[in-house]
């Protein structure tokens, strides 16, 4: 594996350390050029310390270069296989209340309607991609949720 493993698990461990949103982090590295790191920005200002990933980036970037793929064919890889969207606990919380105390299927038909397509970036509706502020961390769950 050339260094893969021990790769990945280094940025793993950095985007625990540093509270790095996992959807986001890959789904953001999957734009990302193998060879300017001018666009970082978005991947940066996931991680508490954004130097944390520059670190991580430049040994991203030369395995990226020993490989030689083509960039653009590698960009499709990955976003076909990182999600823009994924149900948060936060959102099918919010969805849920809304139907029981509410009468209100919209936020759950707005879910379902964006989830069917999770891989299509889709405008207007990036407030579904974000992680929970820390008031919304659903800390118990119930079957169906």
């Amino acid at each position: 594996d050339d260094g893969a493993a021990e790769l990945a698990e280094d940025l793993l461990a950095r985007m625990a350390k540093e509270e790095a949103d996992f959807t986001l982090t890959f789904r953001e590295l999957s734009r990302l050029s193998a060879t300017d790191p001018s666009g970082d920005e978005p991947v940066r200002r996931l991680f508490a310390d954004p130097a944390a990933f520059d670190g991580w980036a430049e040994s991203w970037r030369a395995r990226l270069a020993a490989e030689g793929r083509d960039d653009d064919a590698r960009r499709r890889e990955m976003l076909a296989t990182n999600p823009a969207f994924i149900l948060r606990n936060h959102l099918a919380q919010e969805a849920v209340d809304a139907a029981v105390e509410r009468l209100d299927l919209t936020p759950a038909r707005r879910l379902l309607r964006v989830l069917a397509r999770p891989f299509d970036d889709q405008p207007g509706e990036e407030e579904l991609q974000r992680p929970p502020e820390a008031a919304e961390r659903v800390t118990t769950t119930f079957c169906g949720t």
